[in-house]
């Protein structure tokens, strides 16, 4: 069986992590897996707590000096991942450790990326203030004209590393996702359903410079799609 490397961005988290690790470790039972925690500097004492779950379980954590940003965080977890297949969540429980199967076993099925859904049938959001869905919502409109998923906005996906291998991914914002969605190498991508509940514990890192932040990836990809730097 093929490692699979689970990459979490983290800024104080030190709430969730060991949950989401004793979560994964139950979903994925004796699948070989590793939990990659790229943390940026969290005061809270993120990573040490990370750390402090190992050997118990297949955690290693990359220390950042500071703030540098959930995209990037990604981008450097994919360099330290050991494994092929790569799976991107968050570390606030808002996606759920159990979906993490499914989006692996559609990689087995033959798609070259597996994006977990809100937005298809068997999806949806719990716990989410109405300002969030309406925000969610109009950005996955929007991202829909520039890339073949419902779900544009996904920050919980699955992938195999070709799809991102020697691609210029801009590590700008939250939505690492829709960059990998609209730049990635691939030639089948499939949605898997799933309920996505507000986190569980801390504050949220939303606000409005990830939305223009959106804007900003939104009109680059447009860009590059009209000049053919990109095609699909």
């Amino acid at each position: 069986m093929e490692l699979i490397s689970i990459v979490v961005p983290t800024y104080n988290e030190a709430a969730t992590i060991p949950v989401l690790a004793r979560r994964l470790a139950a979903a994925l039972g004796v699948r070989p897996w590793e939990l990659i925690v790229v943390d940026d500097g969290s005061p809270d004492g993120t990573a040490d707590v990370a750390s402090a779950l190992a050997p118990a379980l297949p955690v290693r954590v990359v220390r950042r000096p500071g703030k540098l940003g959930l995209a990037s965080a990604v981008v450097d977890g994919f360099a330290a991942a050991k494994g092929e297949t790569l799976v991107v969540m968050d570390a606030d429980l808002s996606h759920p450790p159990e979906v993490v199967p499914l989006l692996v076993d559609a990689l087995a099925h033959g798609s070259d990326l597996a994006v977990g859904s809100r937005y298809v049938p068997g999806g949806g959001t719990i716990d989410w203030p109405l300002r969030r869905r309406v925000v969610s919502r109009v950005a996955c409109l929007m991202g829909n004209a520039l890339v073949p998923v419902r779900d544009a906005t996904s920050g919980f996906f699955a992938l195999r590393r070709p799809v991102v291998e020697g691609v210029h991914l801009n590590p700008i914002g939250f939505k690492i996702g829709f960059e990998v969605i609209a730049r990635g190498r691939y030639a089948k991508a499939t949605e898997v359903p799933y309920v996505f509940r507000d986190r569980a514990a801390g504050s949220s890192k939303f606000g409005s410079r990830e939305i223009l932040s959106y804007a900003v990836q939104l009109v680059q990809v447009a860009r590059d799609r009209a000049t053919g730097k990109l095609r699909r």
